[in-house]
């Protein structure tokens, strides 16, 4: 696979995040000031092995121009078998990955695999890897505190968490979740499908979405002991069929939101971050047309300063750009934009967020968008990076 960078304009103006009323900036938001500050990102692709994929890439991200550039020859920062959704510890040193693989040491489970981050080269380092305890992990995140790995598995329909060792290293699932129950669609919805699990702001409670149930599962999180319980109420639900996929908090903690891949929708929530409970607020399509078939969700992210929310639509080949009201959390559809390639499974927004980077899984590319800081809308650099079957987008301050 031949790795370039296309520029199809002159020298972009670099975007900075001036008129945004209210900032909720990430937890890394000294790294990504420190970072904005030197104009570069690190931006790491978890992809499906798969025709030439071999693992996961590494790119360089220049942020006065949009540029993405392959940190080596190839972009290879290590060989993994389906290494499909990719997490970075807060430390900013260790880059864990889900292996959606069939079979680990005769269990019927994938894997999760640690990497230690080689900083000057942007190579990753294999320490350990451990059994997800499910079929088909798919979705994971570190929490804020690095103490944990938690991951849902979609073939399986469970939630685990795998504590982290001091060294970075992966320790056996110290809790193990079985979903049960089934919804409405015969085809999709038989069974549990856990397809993203997100700890709160305040490292209190974790949110799994489960699309074979049309629930949001929520349980009291435990760090320090790395246990998941299931809250009083343990969940709540979207429309019969909606199919929940990923889920964002709002970064004040008030809000959230879950993209519904059956259905082509997201529902906005009021968030009680004392109780851990979900109040549906709204549901709004992610479409400027009727839903066709072929098409569905996958990704949703909020916008670094909360003012915004980004939604993929696979099929329609798009990205949905909503204004959310700060008072009441609610949703305003601003624009349905082209994504720049096919099938957009996943995207990021880089944490200074001046651009968004399309995933496009079928069409092996990374296009870049520059989002507008009083609109939120997203304009394509005319920057793009080939990489094969990329399908998560991580980034790291440099």
């Amino acid at each position: 696979m031949k790795f370039v960078s296309k520029l199809t304009a002159a020298l972009a103006i670099c975007v900075a995040l001036t008129g945004c009323d209210t900032i909720q900036m990430p937890a890394s938001k000294t790294s990504a000031a420190a970072s904005n500050a030197r104009g570069v990102m690190w931006v790491y692709f978890g992809t499906y092995t798969k025709r030439e994929s071999k693992g996961i890439y590494v790119a360089r991200l220049d942020l006065k121009t949009g540029a993405l550039s392959a940190l080596s020859t190839n972009a290879l920062a290590a060989e993994s078998v389906n290494p499909s959704f990719l997490a970075i510890h807060p430390a900013g040193d260790k880059l864990y990955a889900v292996n959606e693989i069939a079979d680990y040491n005769g269990e019927k489970a994938g894997a999760v695999s640690a990497f230690r981050i080689n900083t000057d080269s942007g190579a990753l380092e294999l320490i350990n890897q451990q059994s997800s305890k499910g079929g088909g992990p798919c979705h994971l995140v570190v929490d804020s505190s690095g103490q944990n790995v938690l991951l849902a598995n979609y073939g399986g329909g469970s939630v685990a968490a795998l504590p982290i060792a001091d060294d970075g290293s992966l320790k056996p699932a110290s809790t193990f979740v079985q979903h049960q129950g089934s919804s409405v669609n015969p085809r999709r919805q038989k069974g549990p499908h856990g397809h993203s699990i997100n700890v709160d702001p305040g490292n209190k409670f974790a949110v799994a979405a489960d699309l074979g149930l049309d629930k949001l599962l929520v349980y009291r999180f435990d760090a320090g002991a790395g246990t998941l319980v299931a809250n009083n109420p343990p969940s709540a639900s979207v429309v019969p069929g909606a199919g929940p996929r990923h889920f964002a908090f709002h970064g004040s903690g008030k809000f959230a939101y879950v993209i519904n891949e059956l259905n082509c929708t997201v529902t906005a929530f009021n968030y009680d971050a004392e109780a851990g409970t979900l109040t549906e607020l709204q549901t709004v399509s992610t479409l400027d047309v009727p839903q066709q078939k072929g098409f569905s969700t996958a990704e949703v992210q909020v916008h670094p300063s909360g003012r915004f929310l980004y939604g993929s639509n696979r099929g329609h080949d798009s990205i949905a750009v909503f204004t959310i009201n700060q008072s009441s959390g609610r949703l305003t559809q601003v624009q349905v934009q082209p994504s720049g390639g096919t099938t957009p499974r996943n995207f990021g927004i880089d944490p200074t967020g001046q651009y968004l980077l399309a995933a496009g899984q079928n069409s092996d590319n990374v296009a870049v968008f520059r989002i507008d800081p009083n609109t939120g809308r997203i304009t394509p650099t005319g920057h793009e990076l080939e990489v094969p079957t990329p399908v998560c987008v991580k980034f790291l301050a440099r």
